[in-house]
Parts: structure tokens; sequence; C-alpha cells
């Protein structure tokens, strides 16, 4: 297991900071995690196993409904809908489209149903508590990443520029790491291309964008700044595709094992370490303190909800071993196969 303590840093998470009594409830009641897409693996295999299991420390006896909505809106409602009458007290939202939300919100409130805004923010509506990284700090962090690396290597500003591939734009979160992208490029010099907001996150839409991109601008392109890992991963596939040796530097975020082995292997630059476990048992405390009819603590306010967001790790080649490998986020068994074993010897991972 990964060490929580460490990662967290000075967002700590306690149960002290959100008010102070989560651990000891004993009420019983039933929460949904209702989750978005799985265009990302990360729900069925970090967010999901994080909350179930800090919720069965918290509150033994409560009932966990799990469902993903496979990025369809009408799907995600129908499940909404079958949560609140499978008698959810707290339902734990990642909105497919954070527009859309604003109605599940209205619906759930009004029943008096509580509405943890989870990842992705609702900003038409507030909901009861949203908790997130913070995802315009993670846009802008790998922006001024890779800015300093063209800068450290002598890419000249003054020839070609980098692409910037965002999220979907129905996706209130991919606005603001697109927000954050945007500042962390402005002013640098370096002139950006051409953008896109990829359709529902999906790599093969990203891949087939940045394909088109090759054939208008060739070398011209210095690197890229996409918004997740898999958006990554489509357009470090589309230069491999279009053999483009070496590839420019691509940024990513989530710390995706496929991502993590694409950086040793020298293909992706960057990454953003946010083990969705943390954020995920930190909307477990929030979910059994609101059960108990708890006000949770908040450090800020985000679109007038009570939120606690945590803050990212940039991880590339040079810490990966460090912010990854040493504190057990993954394990040199499920990364250090095949190709990716020798670019682990270099990196001293075992």
């Amino acid at each position: 297991m990964f060490d929580k303590t460490r990662l967290i840093g000075a967002t700590a998470l306690t149960v002290a900071l959100l008010g102070g009594t989560a651990a000891s409830a004993q009420t019983a009641g039933t929460v949904a995690f209702l989750m978005p897409d799985q265009a990302s693996t990360r729900y069925e295999e970090h967010d999901f196993p994080g909350f179930q299991a800090e919720m069965e420390n918290l509150c033994p006896d409560c009932t966990v409904i799990y469902q993903n909505a496979n990025a369809d809106v009408a799907l995600q409602q129908q499940q909404f809908n079958s949560a609140i009458t499978q008698g959810a007290k707290v339902i734990v939202l990642d909105p497919v489209d954070s527009s859309a939300a604003a109605s599940l919100v209205q619906l759930a409130q009004s029943q008096g149903v509580k509405i943890i805004a989870y990842d992705r923010p609702i900003p038409d509506v507030p909901a009861d508590y949203y908790v997130s990284f913070d995802n315009e700090a993670i846009g802008q962090a790998i922006a001024e990443s890779l800015v300093a690396h063209l800068e450290e290597t002598g890419v000249p500003k003054d020839v070609g520029g980098v692409l910037q591939i965002n999220g979907s734009p129905t996706d209130a979160a991919a606005g603001l790491i697109r927000d954050g992208i945007d500042a962390g490029l402005d002013n640098s010099g370096y002139t950006t291309l051409a953008e896109y907001d990829t359709p529902d996150w999906a790599p093969p839409k990203a891949q087939e964008w940045t394909s088109g991109q090759i054939t208008r601008f060739g070398d011209e392109i210095v690197g890229v700044v996409a918004a997740n890992d898999g958006t990554a991963g489509g357009a470090i596939a589309a230069f491999k595709a279009a053999g483009v040796d070496p590839v420019p530097p691509v940024t990513g975020n989530d710390a995706t094992n496929a991502a993590l082995q694409l950086i040793i292997a020298g293909d992706q630059y960057n990454t953003i370490s946010k083990p969705s476990e943390i954020v995920a048992a930190a909307a477990a405390q929030v979910a059994v303190q609101l059960l108990n009819g708890e006000t949770p603590e908040a450090e800020t306010t985000l679109y007038d909800t009570p939120s606690q967001l945590f803050v990212p790790v940039v991880v590339t080649r040079e810490n990966i071993k460090e912010e990854i490998f040493d504190t057990g986020i993954a394990s040199a068994e499920d990364i250090c196969t095949g190709r990716y074993a020798e670019g682990c010897a270099e990196l001293g991972i075992e």
C-alpha cells in the first residue's frame, strides 16, 4: 500500500481535517458512488476500491452502490434515479456532463439527499461538498514542467510550437485543467500551434486529431500538452504511426500504469501523481459525516461549494522511482514487464 500521509503533504487526509468524528460514526445508510466513464481504467482500479475500503472502515453496516455511466448522460441519470429509489441518502457524483448534472443535484436536494461532487465540479448548482485534486493546478503544473524541459534542452522559441489537447468539453474539470494549461503556457514564448477539446476524453479521438496536426505542422511540433494520460497515449501513438522519432515531449495526468511505462521508456515526458484512493477515501469520510447529519469542514470554496482540493505532484523520469515506486503507488512487478524492464533497470526500479 502507498504512504498516504507522505503523498498528501500539507493537505493531510485526516478525520480531524474533515470534522473529527467520521471514524467513530455508527449510523448505517446507503451511499451511491456514481462514476462517469470507462475511457480511463482508474475508476474500477483505484477510485471505487479506495472508496469502498474507507466506507467499510468507517461504516461497515452501510450499503454502497457503485455504477459507471460509460460516458452516457442519459444512463447516468437513470443510475442516479435508481440510487435514490434504492434509498441512497448520500450520492458521490462524478458527472458525465457537468452542466446536465445541475438538475440531478436539484432533484436530490429536493428529496433530502446529499450530493458530493467528485473530481469534476458542478458549477451551476452548489453541491453539498466537492472533493478533488486541484485541477487548475494540475494543468498549470504539467504545462510549466514541459516549458522548463523545452528551455533546458535548448528548444528555440521562435520556431514551431506546441499542440494542446484538452479534455471533454462537457467536463468542468477539463475546463479547469485547460485554464491551468493556458496559464502555464502564457508568456512562455512557445506558440500554441493548435488546440483540441477531446470528446469524452477518448484516446482514439486524440490520436486522430494529432495525426492531422502532424500532417499539418510536421517537425514544427516541439511538444504536446495533453490533459490526461489517455489523450497523451493517443498523441504518442499518432507520432509513432507517422514514424516520428524521437517523439516530442508529451505531458499527461493520472499516473496510469500505461503512462508510467511510457515515461520509463522515454515516450511520455510527464504525468501527475494523484492516487485516486486518496480522494475516494476523503469522499467516504465526508459521506459518513453527511449521513450523521454533520457539516464537514472545508479548506476552500469552489463554485459556491465547500471543497477539499488536494495538491498534485508532477512525475517525470527523473523522480518516478521516488514518487511512484518508493511510495508503493505502483510496483515494479506490474510496470517493469517486457520492453520496459530495461528502462526500469536504468532507473534503479526493482
